[in-house]
């Protein structure tokens, strides 16, 4: 259930998602794009201060994603703003811009984004 992640990062990741994110009114919830850790890396184990044991990578993959995104540390946007830009995207956008992260070969992103486009 986890796929690898602590119960403390577990239960903050579904707390945000279930308990904000997908609820009816979801869509209007803010959110603000952050250069650092921010709520959801709350209780992750790699977290060190405001980075994490694996920065670099991290620093790698948002910089892609916050370019393919049109966002940068300090915009602040609706989810369902958020929610508009994803589905804008290629379908073969993982290729690229998750070409480091040891999920791309779970294809879960892939399929999130297919859903959020109407494609599957």
């Amino acid at each position: 259930m986890g796929k690898g992640y602590s119960d403390a990062f577990t239960a903050n990741m579904t707390d945000i998602v279930e308990g904000r994110l997908r609820r009816a009114e979801g869509a209007a919830v803010e959110i603000e794009v952050v250069g650092a850790a921010d709520d959801i890396c709350g209780p992750c184990p790699s977290r060190r201060g405001s980075g994490c044991t694996g920065q670099a990578k991290i620093d790698r993959l948002d910089a892609a994603h916050a370019k393919a995104l049109g966002i940068a540390p300090g915009d602040v946007l609706s989810w369902g703003e958020a929610l508009e830009r994803m589905a804008a995207l290629p379908a073969d956008v993982h290729q690229t811009i998750c070409a480091e992260c040891q999920w791309l070969s779970e294809g879960m992103c892939e399929a999130a984004l297919a859903r959020l486009q109407g494609k599957a």
